[in-house]
């Protein structure tokens, strides 16, 4: 296993030119948590959400800590189940894994890790094995040992690319095994094997892309993972080991910094590699000249930087040869058709009758390895087929874009449409295919039309490929128009960004820098923006360099459609301040479903003095259930009937919250919070509510029910007067009240009132770590009571006092 992962052939296997795995791992971002439900959108539009959750608070791990129980967990992880895109380095991670492993830097409590891959099982799976006999099969120095009993060793298997599997896994009704030496189909061992029936000892760690995660029973799995790829000084420091010339490596950093598109995109190990390998030789070539700008620029690039490899270590040809010979150009067709063909089956992987196929002969397909990549494990000597794949999807998807461009180019028949002719404009071409991506439901389509816009405006770096000249200009600006009108309609704000990243292609940015512009200038005015404004707006706001930390509505417009136009914002932000804003009912309807969405990142809602009603907060209340809710605080000042409070209780006893959830009821009636029953952590802040002795029944009453999760109140500025302390007092010296924080700054309290507090806290003082009695009157001798109960913070007067050191001032 050393020999075999301490090299690393980057992006291409490049025979001969290996790189040690040591020397240019770059530590990626991998974050804990999530579910393996089905996520079928664009990978895209992943990275997309991605870029923005790396800049929030999240748990993250190493990848020699994948299997260490984790604060909180007392079960041992057995199988983990690690999600990220294509290219993304997955696999990579867990070569790191096993070489950290073979060179005893890590995880030595592991007597032995067997690594396979989908894509090799694929092609056994006609045929039967034992678990033994697979692990002799792929490692025959196991066999050689006479290693035949598993269950006497710590053991790890890897079973890298779900989403390559083409083994049928059906974990409802394939037959139960439990012997590691009994033979059957690879379908009923990996199944048995996953769900812990065959070598329950065993630990599994399982990759696979978003889509498929799914395939795997969430009871079969105790971790999820997520790899994230590079965070932004992940990337730099990718990029300084790659160009060791200093200046050099700072160039092309500030270069992919001011192309959104490209620095998002380098969230993927692959295509950071793909970028090096273009600027390597345009700086090279160029001599300080301009830069490739777009994503089509860039691949466009990256396609002739192959071509000449080719040309010049191939074909024997010179730096000042043409680049396009008739075989490359006949070579691209053929990938092309290749790429397409293959992207609508769904395939990112396949086999030699594929491209025999599309006219493509294995051998020649195996010199132009800058475009292609042959995978084929002939160090095993197990088997005679090859695999073969692009070397990203994204490669994949702009050989097809070209593909489909050169037909049309060529012939005039657009191969997008089920029924083919000559007969269409270039108007006709391009304004159907941006239909057609429209049409799809989960964009799968985006990246494709990215390509293909960006190709008929590039043509000057396709010459010697492409022979004709294409589209006029006046097809271009006829393309932008109809996108722009696109844009003024009810689009989802995913497919109205990749159609800003569509124009961006085009090079029109008139859009956006108008809105830019009004914001810079501080004359936005919201009212008279069209559809297509505000998508430009939103657009904007969700590609600016700045955080969304903190979202306020008021500073666009203090108005419901307003938030119903900023709603992808509102969905993005850690903070959402929509206080003051006008909002109905109709508005937490909006809100409800975005909070249940696996891409919502708000934490913190403030909806104080809007006319929600108790109809509205029930409806956001009513997804709180869901597995991805992760709003921690919700001000609102609106909670009126006991109804509302019941509907919102048993929702939280059931819900997946966050550890420290809050929730903030600002002018209530406490009256109604009487039958409220909490699961999590809560807080209540009834500060300047009119409270009354009446009022501390009720608390007193949550205070002391089986379980309270009452943990912070905020009684401020209420006149409780030693009357109503008392009374709350009694719930403070129950057993079951484990409330932390307890502020009665402002409520009338002299020292008989003070007197009660401490008589509850000496009997039930464990829990409390802050108290707050500035402005009240509790005397001296009540204050070095409080002294003995060693909170962390005693709040008096406007001073503050520590356990330690409780001075009065």
């Amino acid at each position: 296993l050393k020999k075999k992962f301490q090299c690393v052939f980057e992006g291409i296997a490049k025979a001969g030119n290996p790189t040690l795995l040591n020397q240019i791992y770059t530590e990626l971002y991998i974050t804990e948590g999530g579910t393996a439900e089905v996520n079928d959108e664009h990978e895209i539009r992943q990275i997309e959400t991605a870029f923005r959750k790396s800049k929030g608070p999240e748990t993250t791990i190493r990848q020699e800590d994948i299997f260490k129980s984790s604060l909180g967990r007392d079960e041992p992880i057995r199988t983990v189940l690690t999600k990220g895109v294509a290219g993304i380095g997955k696999t990579v991670l867990t070569q790191k894994f096993t070489l950290d492993w073979a060179e005893d830097k890590a995880n030595q409590d592991i007597q032995f890790i067997f690594p396979f891959t989908f894509r090799e099982l694929n092609v056994l799976k006609e045929e039967k094995f034992s678990l033994v006999e697979l692990v002799h099969h792929f490692f025959t120095k196991t066999k050689e040992s006479g290693i035949c009993r598993l269950e006497d060793f710590q053991v790890v298997f890897i079973l890298d690319g779900l989403d390559e599997c083409r083994i049928s896994l059906d974990f409802n009704k394939t037959k139960i095994l439990t012997e590691t030496r009994k033979s059957t189909s690879l379908d009923v061992l990996l199944t048995n094997l996953i769900k812990g029936n065959l070598l329950p000892s065993a630990r599994l760690w399982i990759t696979t892309r978003p889509a498929s995660a799914s395939q795997i029973p969430p009871e079969c799995v105790d971790l999820v993972t997520e790899v994230r790829g590079f965070t932004d000084p992940q990337k730099e420091e990718y990029f300084k080991k790659r160009f060791r010339d200093e200046e050099q490596a700072s160039r092309i950093i500030s270069h992919i910094k001011t192309s959104r598109s490209l620095h998002i995109m380098c969230h993927i190990p692959v295509f950071c590699w793909i970028i090096a390998t273009v600027l390597e030789d345009v700086l090279k070539t160029t001599e300080g000249g301009e830069l490739p700008k777009n994503l089509t620029e860039m691949y466009i690039h990256f396609l002739v930087v192959q071509a000449k490899v080719k040309r010049i270590k191939y074909d024997g040809g010179t730096e000042t040869d043409p680049h396009w010979s008739p075989e490359s150009r006949k070579m691209v067709e053929s990938l092309g058709k290749l790429a397409f063909d293959q992207l609508q089956k769904g395939n990112l992987i396949f086999y030699e009758s594929d491209l025999t196929e599309c006219g493509i002969d294995i051998r020649a397909a195996s010199v132009y390895s800058g475009v292609f990549t042959q995978i084929f494990k002939e160090e095993r000597g197990l088997y005679q087929d090859k695999v073969f794949c692009f070397v990203h999807l994204s490669v994949q998807e702009f050989l097809a874009a070209l593909h489909i461009h050169l037909t049309f180019i060529n012939s005039g028949v657009n191969q997008l449409e089920e029924q083919q002719t000559s007969s269409h404009t270039g108007k006709d071409f391009y304004q159907s295919s941006v239909d057609k991506a429209l049409q799809s439901p989960n964009g799968h389509l985006d990246l494709f039309l990215r390509f293909l816009l960006g190709l008929k405006t590039n043509k000057i770096y396709l010459q010697g490929l492409v022979t004709q000249t294409g589209s006029s200009s006046q097809t271009n600006r006829e393309t932008v128009q109809y996108i722009k009108n696109k844009l003024s309609e009810n689009l989802s704000v995913e497919k109205s960004i990749n159609l800003f990243q569509c124009l961006n292609e085009l090079n029109d940015h008139s859009l956006v820098e108008e809105i830019q512009q009004s914001l810079r200038s501080g004359s936005l005015s919201t009212d008279k923006l069209s559809p297509a404004q505000w998508s430009a707006l939103v657009f904007i706001l969700l590609s600016s360099e700045n955080d969304l930390d903190v979202f306020d509505l008021k500073k666009y417009s203090a108005s419901e459609d307003a938030f119903l136009r900023l709603l992808p914002v509102v969905k993005a932000s850690k903070k959402a301040l929509l206080n003051s804003c006008n909002l109905s009912e109709r508005a937490c309807g909006a809100l409800s479903s975005s909070l249940q969405l696996e891409d919502c990142e708000l934490r913190d809602l403030d909806l104080s003095n809007n006319t929600v009603q108790d109809s509205g907060l029930t409806l956001l209340f009513s997804r709180l259930k869901t597995t991805n809710w992760k709003l921690e605080t919700l001000r609102s000042d609106y909670v009126k009937t006991q109804h509302l409070v019941i509907s919102m209780s048993s929702r939280l006893q059931g819900c997946h919250c966050q550890q420290r959830d809050h929730i903030f009821f600002q002018r209530c009636r406490p009256q109604s919070l009487t039958c409220c029953y909490f699961s999590h952590y809560c807080l209540f802040r009834l500060s300047v509510c009119n409270l009354s002795e009446r009022s501390c029944e009720t608390l007193s009453s949550l205070l002391s029910s089986q379980p309270s999760s009452l943990r912070e109140l905020d009684l401020s500025n209420n006149d409780l007067k030693d009357s109503g302390v008392k009374v709350l007092s009694s719930g403070l010296e129950s057993l079951y009240c484990k409330l932390e924080t307890l502020r009665l700054s402002g409520c009338l309290i002299t020292e008989e009132g003070c007197k009660s507090l401490v008589s509850a806290f000496s009997l039930n003082s464990s829990h409390l770590k802050e108290l707050d009695l500035s402005y009240n009157s509790p005397g001296e001798a009540v204050v070095k009571m409080l002294e003995q109960l060693r909170l962390d913070t005693l709040w008096y007067v406007d001073g503050r006092y520590n356990h330690k050191h409780c001075l009065i001032t």
